[in-house]
């Protein structure tokens, strides 16, 4: 039987990494009356989180955890923040892995998929084989 290669699903978040999540979120509830989730820290990624809701999808604020966290180096860069990567959803997570291996895009990290926000499988792509943007892939069933 042929095995089936997932292939790009709906946009599921754009990522936006914030300096205070606390300042950050409450400019997006008092400004634009935005539903904002509770705070969640993922130690494994190195941030706290929270998901501003969209009826078509959600934005994700990020806030550095520690000093060597990737957030804390793309804020170095963009101390006011800014869009760090956008998040698509698969099917499969390990057939698009292999669908990306084949056609020699990397898969950042040690490639194996991290438990997200969403305690769904993720994984992050390199940013130089898509335009100079972070993709995030999130395996939804």
């Amino acid at each position: 039987m042929k095995e089936i290669i997932s292939s790009v699903g709906k946009l599921n978040h754009i990522a936006i990494a914030v300096p205070n999540i606390q300042i950050a979120s409450d400019m997006w509830k008092k400004a634009l009356g935005a539903n904002v989730s509770t705070p969640q820290t993922l130690h494994d990624h190195g941030v706290k989180v929270v998901f501003v809701e969209a009826p078509n999808t959600k934005v994700e604020l990020l806030e550095p955890l520690y000093e060597n966290s990737p957030i804390s180096k793309f804020l170095q860069k963009n101390p006011n923040g800014g869009m760090h990567h956008i998040c698509y959803e698969v099917e499969n997570i390990k057939s698009a892995s292999k669908r990306l291996e084949a056609v020699g895009a990397k898969i950042l990290g040690d490639g194996l998929p991290k438990i997200g926000a969403h305690g769904n499988p993720v994984i992050f792509l390199d940013p130089k084989d898509f335009s100079g943007t972070l993709i995030e892939l999130e395996e939804v069933k």
